[in-house]
């Protein structure tokens, strides 16, 4: 053989297994991807599971006029549409992530073939499909070579079948739904919302560019960590975009300039508005959901099945008493710390030292850490030694959260000074509950004040009383009664001993109107009035106007003794305002599944109370407690109160109000009720223990604690004009045939005495 064809024969060999090689290696892919397809390298998502791939979608609790309130969830993850996201975002993303993603039907070769060539220098070349399919169906990639690749090949397949499924904009809905943004923000609504406060669609290239950035890994890129190198990274997706020419030049330069801008709205389960209220409604949503199951029997779930709980809560209105609570309750905490300075027993009064060590003791049995430690079976001794020990503590302040060292017993001792506070807002008309305030902080404070929490009522209760009398005698509010010390005998309602209340000043003598009565809140006429119509009519009454509450049926109900719930007594309130018809508190609208089906529409139940002649006498009442009676500061600008407990607050109302103060006995609860013709509010302030409470009237009384409260939210929903918070008369009946006019019947007085002196003739 001549050496020519001894080359000729070994180019041949090469040739031939060059395409042995080739076509062997073609043909190992194709059989690779043929196994990944039919399910031998491991199971592969059904069509179903396409079609409905698993999310664990929050479900949403969403205000009257559309604003999210709170979420439930395992994954914060509420989706949006695709006309829900702005154009710079899918730009940004399109440009950043996958520029051919219009061209490639899941998989872009090119792209891959650019990957393999720069293998462990950079240049990923999964699509976005691919980057969905990895998302939605294994996770992290495997760190193992092998798997890593099998994951590879059936993403691969798995792209394809989702190119096949769904159009390019469901894909990039579907990817930036998914993504986890880190710091609860799955998503990109929430995540949205979270780093800048905003809905998607709302969204500045700027911003859009920064969450975009993040996909590359939120881990990494985490703008409340690294905000320089997520900036950074944000300007190379502007580069990006300007490069795919979807900016100018001249925009990314002037972007690229900008810092990061963050407005950081944390959604965690104790953050943002109302969580009292959500507290509660999570406890109702799990009765709900017990009594309400899917069509297969299968129970929701209320943190992964996307459920939209539509309430009657305003955002507008929440943010408003959240605010005013926090401004006055602040200050006043600042006096009552400056009291007890000077208070051996702090914070407590009318306490021995003994009974002070029962109150902590108790408290320390009902602490988290006791519990935890006795279920972990550690001796009492152990315990006990354990509260002494000082350790690092973030504790609540006004100022915000302290990190500092203290002894367990200690922070004990330091959260009983706080005093509390809580605030409800009735419509009358429908019975939605448009603000619910349960306390000072939820994170720290978490016993809700609103329909958890009772507390004695105190003189709000009075108006129950005049209501009755009004109801049965038909009484006029210029009737006359003997302002002197009346006394009940024991035998009359089987009590133990006679009841001879006293007036608060102990100021006796002559006679005064019932508006007169009520405006001072004068005990001895209430007492007169209760035992005219029978302490069982007012209690009677009491629950017919919404006090779920067992009221004993003895005279000392008159003075408030009992103890009731914010929520019963501003219920209770509301009959007066509606006319005497009684709607029971409504605070859900309707539920809807995560397809907008609607799974259950609510519906207020109401009934008559009162006559509407008898309702409106009473509103008329309680329009004197705010004209001139513990109401008045109400009209009037009363600045520099003693130790400045409220300084300079210009309330000055015109409008009619109608409203009552309540202060307990030793100023252990103070609450002002307040009624305009379309909302009800009430507001309770006290300590934790009873025992807790201010030295003095002064500052102890409810004009000091509560009421200042109710007016600061009020302000704030009159300069609010899109909310229609009425400044009107309350309606008067027609044909009224009570008089109501007090100067009216003084004139009538004169000229009767005036006739009477006349000679007949």
């Amino acid at each position: 053989m001549t050496k020519k064809e001894t080359v000729n024969t070994n180019f041949s060999k090469y040739i031939k297994w060059f395409w042995i090689t080739i076509l062997g290696g073609t043909s190992a892919i194709i059989l690779l991807f043929l196994l990944a397809s039919w399910g031998f390298l491991g199971p592969l998502p059904s069509f179903e599971e396409l079609e409905n791939p698993e999310n664990n979608l929050a479900t949403e609790v969403i205000s009257y006029d559309g604003k999210t309130l709170g979420k439930y969830f395992k994954e914060n993850r509420t989706p949006v549409k695709y006309k829900d996201l702005p154009k710079n975002l899918i730009k940004a993303l399109v440009a950043t992530e996958d520029e051919r993603f219009y061209e490639h039907s899941g998989i872009d070769f090119k792209a891959t073939a650019r990957a393999i060539v720069k293998m462990g220098k950079g240049g990923g070349g999964s699509t976005i499909t691919q980057q969905l399919a990895k998302l939605l169906f294994h996770g992290e990639g495997s760190k193992n070579i092998v798997e890593r690749v099998l994951q590879k090949v059936k993403e691969y397949v798995i792209a394809i079948q989702l190119e096949r499924q769904y159009t390019k904009q469901e894909i990039l809905t579907m990817y930036l739904n998914k993504y986890d943004f880190l710091n609860l923000a799955v998503g990109i609504r929430s995540a949205s919302r979270i780093y800048f406060g905003k809905e998607p669609i709302d969204l500045t290239v700027s911003e859009s560019a920064m969450l975009v950035g993040m996909l590359k890994n939120a881990s990494y890129f985490n703008p409340l960590r690294r905000a320089e190198l997520v900036k950074n990274r944000r300007n190379v997706v502007l580069s990006q975009m300007y490069r795919n020419d979807f900016i100018s030049e001249k925009l990314k330069d002037s972007l690229q300039q900008k810092g990061l801008e963050l407005n950081i709205n944390r959604e965690g389960h104790s953050d943002g508005y109302a969580t009292y209220f959500r507290e509660y409604l999570r406890d109702f949503m799990k009765t709900w959901i017990k009594n309400n199951p899917k069509p297969d029997g299968e129970l929701y779930n209320l943190h992964r099945d996307g459920l939209k709980i539509y309430v009657t809560l305003d955002s507008r209105m929440q943010k408003y008493a959240e605010e005013s609570m926090q401004e006055h309750m602040a200050n006043l905490q600042r006096v009552f710390f400056k009291e007890q300075k000077n208070n051996r027993t702090a914070p407590f009064y009318d306490l021995e030292p003994s009974q002070v060590k029962v109150t902590m003791d108790q408290a320390m049995k009902r602490s988290n850490r006791w519990k935890r430690l006795k279920k972990q079976g550690v001796s009492e001794k152990e315990i006990r030694a354990s509260f002494k020990k000082e350790t690092d503590m973030r504790v609540f302040s006004w100022k915000g959260d302290i990190d500092t060292i203290m002894t367990p017993f200690d922070s004990i001792k330091y959260y009983k000074h706080f005093l509390r506070s809580g605030l409800l807002s009735i419509e009358p008309q429908s019975g939605h509950v448009k603000a619910w305030v349960g306390g000072i902080n939820y994170n720290h404070f978490q016993y809700d004040a609103v329909k958890q929490q009772k507390r004695q009522v105190g003189s709000t209760f009075k108006p129950f009383v005049y209501a009755t009398a009004i109801n049965q005698l038909n009484l006029s509010p210029c009737d006359k009664y003997p302002n002197t010390l009346y006394t009940i005998p024991k035998e009359k309602y089987g009590m133990p001993e006679d009841w001879t209340p006293k007036n608060s000043d102990e100021k006796y003598g002559g006679e005064l109107t019932l508006k007169a009565a009520l405006a001072g809140s004068v005990n001895v006429i209430t007492a007169n009035l209760i035992d005219m119509v029978h302490p069982k009519n007012v209690a009677s009454l009491a629950k017919r106007a919404g006090i779920e509450t067992e009221i004993p049926e003895v005279p000392a109900i008159a003075l408030g003794s009992v103890d009731l719930s914010l929520y019963e007594m501003v219920g209770a309130y509301s009959t007066f305002a509606n006319k005497g018809l009684q709607v029971e508190p409504m605070m859900i609208l309707k539920i809807e599944d995560k397809n907008g089906t609607v799974l259950e529409q609510f519906t207020p139940n109401s009934k008559e109370v009162l006559s509407e002649e008898s309702a409106y006498v009473i509103v008329n009442l309680l329009e004197g407690v705010t004209e001139g009676g513990s109401g008045i500061r109400l009209r009037t600008s009363w600045g520099n109160y003693p130790d400045n407990v409220v300084t300079g607050y210009p309330y000055k109302f015109t409008n009619p109000i109608a409203g009552k103060t309540g202060t307990t006995q030793n100023q252990s609860d103070g609450w002002f009720m307040g009624i305009v013709p379309n909302l009800a509010t009430g507001v309770w302030v006290g300590g934790e223990d009873r025992a807790t409470h201010f030295a003095g009237i002064t500052k102890g009384q409810g004009a000091t604690m509560a009421l200042p409260i109710w007016a600061l939210y009020y302000k704030k929903l009159y300069a609010d004009p899109k909310l229609n918070i009425s400044k009107d008369e309350f309606e008067k009946p027609e044909n009224l045939s009570i008089e109501i006019d007090c100067n009216k019947v003084k004139e009538e007085d004169i000229l009767n005495e005036t006739l009477e002196e006349e000679p007949e003739f």
